[in-house]
């Protein structure tokens, strides 16, 4: 949207001049069952350094009405325009009201209007981060310019209020069929963690008290009536008080703030949001259907990762957002952390998990030319909004596990102790908390972080092994590589410091590979030699970053991979496993392994893969490494390998089982032989089943999807499923549906719905989007490059961030594997003089072509060895 971005300069020029002193806000939602927009009314009273200065507010809204600084009244028509409201001449003390008419939306930003099918009732919330308090409230909107917030809201009678302190009585409204609430004043936090979340809504509440003093904090759950058969609150609040307990021990700190509500959401675009107080979570959440126990593992890392926040991010907040990802990084840690630790929690093997699916998500972001540092240079919100990525979250996460190697745990937990109470409702830099590690762990940081933060890129790691006559492992040595940074990344490529573990793996008298030494020890610059005992036989394993200490991409000998791939499945342990997994599918993105040769690894092993995680990943993988990185010719033939495959394994699996499920869902999304489609369509009409697997709500949709995809399935077959399922998530799976049918006209009727009109809410969007866009039907949407980029540098310009990056990224040609959708971008590119954030989202798409046409050309040759 245009003339709403903030440049870091203009916030340190405003953080310089005020100081915020409070909020009150008073919002009248009377309406929301209309839509349109709503009244808002904000006074702020803040002190400005410098009396006679000027500066400016926050706002993004249709209507201002009245303006008035300190008793005098200013024309909005003078003072407000690219979503700010000019103040001029301040004086030392100083109170602000504005009155506005702020717009309800559909894109998950602001204030998310959403109406029910099932009750047909109103539900809102809000979302704020990262700069959007200012869509609902007139805000100073950067996290520095803390404040105590006030809210009074009117909504329609009977409704819940939630806000980020308890929920008060409601008293009787101005007018017939209203209500008027009136929340306590928080402390002082950032706006963007401000929230409110209103509408009938139906909650389930508990307590967790504190084991230390008895002091209770009231825990509720909420979502919409019609999800509320399949809340299962119990374990919910299981997860969060084994994350209090742990949390409040190893941070030293009470939690923060008056209660712990968690609300699920409908139409939520992230995972989650850390609203002090008043968590928001996406409603996918709250499982309608039978899921996988990743799922769960996957909601409860969700659950974890925003109560840290409310410690590290709430109570202690980033400066500027250049911190953003040591905010996310030291959330994703810790959860993980206590998914792996807590007592009675059902994840000890979380970080199995987060090798398998969160480090392969940063070793692929941080292979693009838009790598950058850990800490990042935010320059302005535009820069921030595209930081969300696998760099700020998992590779800080890995760098962040790292240093607690090199530290020691306890040396790292009682440098944030002392951070915390240093800094609590305060706002720090990085320098804060590194300072604070380095008082309690007598280590000196600063190489490492100018090594691990301040350069981007990412090190290969190799062994190196000489074994005599009789098999005696006479040398071993780590060889560290800094492979160049992709073409258009800034930097240099360097080598680091790593604190690893390397595992010697032996195959067993039963045949089990079982580790038989560990050896830990920092590895620093090209070469490392590592000391090994005398006479040792050379194992039949050497696994480098055993126990994923460090981050960095891993290599086997050839001895060592030919042991891999005949005996992946035989590690007793899920994380060698999972290591040794993603060592593989990195050599396939990179070219090293055919794709074909790929599926045959995984197709021997994953047939004994035990972890569900680990499970589900090679499914996607094994899919994405035949539809994208085969040779062409060969693809059908890989396909119809994976489809059987899945289909016996599916036969194979426990009745009622995880792995049943998966196999199901994978074969499903596979099938393309007529005898694979036509038990597709016997699963979906009844006339044929599998022991123990319940063809139920969601797993109908995905057989649905695929039939639609493959044409089988027509709009009649579409409108009675959704006659079965009028849900909110039944209308997005049939808008699935229909834009993935192989026509031209749905495909014109699904671009036309996305990019020429701005009706689809954010959710219906990306559905549409993930139909449109499918692997076989290549020359169906050919002709859409073109309109491609005709159509997103107005998108960017025009549509909110989150609408405008789902189009952007989601309808990128990447499936048109060829130069010429290289050249097409370059010459786009060349030509259009597109911005930063949105040159980096299509810079960063032709990359996943790019490659792909690597591995395409590895793939063929391979072939033509064999």
């Amino acid at each position: 949207m245009p003339g709403t971005n903030l440049t870091r300069e203009e916030a340190r020029t405003r953080a310089s001049l005020l100081t915020v002193d409070a909020y009150t806000i008073e919002l009248d939602l009377s309406n929301a069952a209309e839509g349109g927009t709503f009244r808002s009314t904000t006074v702020v009273r803040f002190t400005a350094t410098a009396p006679g200065a000027s500066t400016f507010i926050d706002l993004v809204a249709p209507t201002v009405r009245e303006v008035v600084l300190n008793g005098t009244p200013l024309d909005p028509a003078e003072v407000f325009a690219d979503s700010r409201i000019a103040l001029p001449s301040l004086a030392a003390e100083n109170e602000l009201r504005v009155v506005a008419d702020c717009a309800y939306s559909n894109s998950g930003e602001g204030l998310h209007r959403f109406t029910d099918p099932v009750d047909e009732q109103t539900y809102l919330y809000t979302q704020f981060e990262v700069p959007d308090a200012r869509r609902v409230f007139a805000s100073f909107e950067q996290p520095d310019l803390k404040a105590s917030f006030t809210f009074t809201v009117t909504a329609p009678t009977g409704w819940k209020v939630i806000s980020n302190e308890v929920s008060p009585e409601p008293e009787q409204g101005p007018a017939e069929g209203t209500e008027v609430h009136r929340f306590p004043a928080t402390p002082r936090i950032s706006s963007y963690i401000t929230a409110l979340i209103a509408g009938p809504y139906t909650g389930v509440f508990d307590e967790y008290t504190d084991p230390a003093d008895g002091r209770k904090v009231p825990l509720g759950i909420y979502c919409r009536p019609s999800l509320a058969e399949h809340l299962d609150a119990e374990a919910l609040f299981e997860v969060t008080k084994q994350g209090f307990d742990y949390f409040q021990e190893k941070f030293d700190t009470r939690y923060p703030f008056s209660k712990y509500d968690q609300l699920f959401v409908p139409e939520f675009n992230a995972g989650a949001m850390e609203n002090a107080g008043a968590v928001t979570i996406r409603d996918q959440y709250v499982f309608r259907s039978k899921v996988t126990d990743a799922a769960y593992e996957m909601r409860a890392e969700t659950v974890l990762h925003e109560l840290a926040h409310m410690w590290f991010g709430d109570l202690v907040t980033m400066e500027w957002w250049n911190d953003l990802w040591l905010n996310e990084s030291f959330a994703t840690f810790t959860s993980i952390l206590c998914q792996s630790e807590a007592p009675g929690s059902r994840w000890p093997h979380a970080w199995t998990t987060f090798a398998n699916s969160m480090k392969t998500w940063a070793y692929r972001q941080d292979q693009l030319p838009s790598t950058h540092p850990i800490m990042a240079e935010i320059n302005d919100l535009e820069d921030v909004q595209v930081n969300f990525d696998g760099i700020t979250y998992a590779k800080g996460a890995s760098v962040l596990k790292q240093l607690v190697a090199y530290v020691g745990q306890d040396a790292f937990f009682a440098g944030v102790q002392t951070y915390m109470k240093r800094h609590a409702w305060g706002n720090t830099r990085l320098a804060d908390l590194l300072g604070a590690l380095e008082e309690t762990s007598g280590r000196d940081l600063k190489s490492w972080s100018k090594a691990w933060l301040e350069t981007a890129g990412i090190n290969v790691l190799r062994p190196e092994i000489e074994v005599d006559a009789d098999g005696v492992l006479t040398s071993l040595a780590v060889r560290q590589e800094a492979p160049a940074l992709p073409a258009g990344a800034k930097g240099e490529a360097v080598l680091r410091p790593h604190r690893i573990a390397i595992g010697m793996y032996d195959l067993d008298p039963s045949g089990a590979l079982v580790r038989t030494e560990r050896i830990e020890l920092d590895v620093e610059g090209e070469l490392t030699t590592v000391p090994v005992q005398a006479g040792r036989k050379r194992p039949a394993v050497v696994l480098l970053n055993d126990d994923d200490l460090s981050y960095a991409k891993v290599r086997l000998d050839a001895e060592s991979l030919a042991n891999v791939t005949a005996h992946i499945a035989d590690f007793t342990e899920s994380l060698p496993r999972a290591l040794c997994w993603a060592s593989a599918w990195d050599m396939t993105r990179d070219g090293e392994m055919a794709a074909r040769d790929y599926l045959s690894l995984v197709l021997s092993g994953v047939g004994r893969e035990s972890d569900i995680g680990v499970v589900q990943s090679l499914q996607r993988q094994a899919k994405l490494a035949v539809d994208m990185y085969a040779d062409p010719a060969w693809r059908p033939e890989g396909l119809t390998r994976l489809a059987d495959a899945s289909l016996e394994q599916l036969h194979a699996a426990a009745p009622g089982s995880d792995h049943q499920l998966a196999w199901a869902r994978a074969f499903s999304a596979v099938a393309s032989t007529d005898e694979h489609l036509a038990l597709l369509g016997a699963l979906l009409d009844g006339s044929s089943s599998v022991d123990g697997l319940a063809v139920d709500t969601d797993l109908r949709w995905s057989l649905l999807e695929r039939l639609s995809a493959t044409g089988i399935a027509d709009e009649a077959a579409v409108t009675a499923e959704l006659a079965r399922d009028n849900t909110a998530a039944g209308q997005q799976h049939a808008a699935t549906c229909r834009a993935a049918r192989p026509a031209a006209a749905a495909k014109a009727d699904a671009w036309a719905s996305v990019v020429e009109a701005e009706t689809l809410t954010n959710t219906v969007q990306e559905a549409v989007i993930a139909g449109f866009v499918q692997t076989d039907q290549r020359e169906l949407l050919a002709p859409y490059t073109a309109k491609y980029f005709a159509a997103i540098k107005g998108i960017f310009e025009e549509r909110s961030h989150e609408m405008g990056q789902q189009i952007i990224v989601g309808l990128y040609p990447a499936v048109q594997v060829s130069p010429e959708t290289l050249d097409a971008t370059d010459a786009w590119l060349a030509s259009a003089e597109p911005a930063p954030a949105l040159r980096r989202m299509v810079v960063e798409a032709r990359a996943g072509v790019e490659r792909a046409l690597r591995a395409q050309v590895a793939d063929r040759e391979a072939a033509a060895r064999a």
